[in-house]
């Protein structure tokens, strides 16, 4: 079959979920004998030769631009620019595709493909990794704009397709929008070992490992570890990853005390956090909106259960099943985390052993080759 990949970064020259998935996606579909183009906006210096395993062709369809703000959060332009230059190649190239694979955000490459799809004859296969919410649209991009952005999202929904998502918690929203077509649930986007892990005694550690923007609450999970070393001796933090929030982080460790308690890294290498994942009592993901919560399945991977908060855009607390692989704060506040912190440190090594079995019995649902797979036979129908 020929198959355009469209999404507007490329691992690893940004890296994210979605980078991630969608080269993993053009590449073993390269692999099963099908031609891939993957379309996308160019995240490198002129003339850089840009190389896929399996012979997947990587065209342009805009030039190097910021995505995001200071802030941490998209740009406009940029989406607009990409979907001009995703029409234009399909309005050229469009029958020369059997499918066109396109993330759902941002919008306007999904509206762009939309557009041609009956003229030139390719079936539209869409990738939700997120359906937002309406508190959240307001709290985005305000009142207004906020509107605006929801009522986008619903007119992509509204188009003839077959979406992928990655959560029920997205899949239903998706439904709720008047989805146009049919909507299949992809559980697997691990891409690690599915060996069965071997679980120790830890260190009281724990780990958070994120990149610092607003919706991951770094500063309520430095406040969390402070009550939480109240009443565990020896309770230590690690905060690794970089972004927008750094000097809000580096604040919020000052006003708790904690320059001897909580360390904050930065960026680690895959060897680096392979290690820190291994020795943590616990992952700590505070963050209020999650597509779905991979973290939680690579600390999994090493036995180490995890703390999530429960909240209306987090669809990690799906991974989580309580007691047996980690703990569900029922508020973003800082005692309820606290307290769940404190319920890993007192389960001990028991929790860690469940944890490992969590993994091992559902490693092949959660593994990124299991939704390829899916992806595949989707295509091959």
């Amino acid at each position: 079959m020929r198959i355009c990949v469209v999404y507007d970064c490329l691992y690893p020259y940004t890296v994210g979920g979605g980078e991630r998935w969608y080269r993993s996606l053009a590449e073993r579909l390269a692999r099963g004998g099908h031609e891939v183009t993957y379309l996308t906006m160019r995240q490198w210096e002129r003339g850089t030769r840009v190389d896929l395993d399996g012979g997947v062709r990587v065209v342009t369809a805009g030039p190097r631009m910021a995505l995001y703000t200071a802030g941490g959060r998209r740009r406009i332009l940029p989406p607009l620019v990409f979907g001009l230059g995703v029409f234009l190649h399909l309005l050229r190239h469009g029958r020369s595709y059997d499918v066109v694979d396109t993330g759902a955000f941002p919008y306007f490459s999904l509206l762009a493909a939309a557009a041609l799809r009956p003229l030139m004859g390719f079936e539209l296969v869409v990738d939700w990794f997120e359906v937002w919410s309406h508190s959240y649209w307001r709290e985005y991009l305000g009142a207004a704009g906020g509107r605006v952005g929801e009522l986008v999202q619903r007119l992509c929904a509204r188009v003839p397709q077959r979406a992928f998502c990655i959560s029920e918690l997205h899949a239903r929203r998706l439904l709720a929008e008047g989805l146009n077509g049919s909507v299949t649930v992809l559980r697997g986007l691990y891409a690690g070992t599915t060996e069965l892990p071997t679980p120790q005694p830890t260190d009281p550690l724990v780990l958070f490992a994120a990149r610092l923007i607003p919706e991951k609450q770094v500063t309520l999970a430095v406040a969390a570890i402070a009550l939480a070393a109240e009443r565990i001796e020896g309770l230590r933090g690690k905060i690794l990853g970089e972004g927008p929030e750094r000097a809000a982080l580096d604040s919020a460790i000052v006003e708790h005390g904690l320059q001897g308690v909580v360390s904050a890294p930065g960026f680690a290498d895959a060897e680096t956090l392979d290690g820190e994942m291994r020795r943590a009592m616990c992952m700590l993901l505070t963050s209020k909106r999650e597509g779905y919560g991979l973290v939680v399945v690579e600390a999994a991977a090493r036995g180490t259960p995890s703390v999530v908060v429960a909240g209306e855009d987090n669809a990690a607390t799906e991974l989580i099943v309580e007691g047996v692989n980690g703990v569900i704060a029922a508020r973003a506040e800082a005692q309820a985390i606290a307290d769940a912190i404190v319920d890993v440190h007192e389960s001990g090594l028991a929790l860690r052993e469940s944890t490992a079995s969590w993994f091992a019995e559902n490693a092949t649902r959660l593994s990124l080759e299991s939704s390829l797979e899916t992806v595949l036979k989707s295509y091959a129908s």
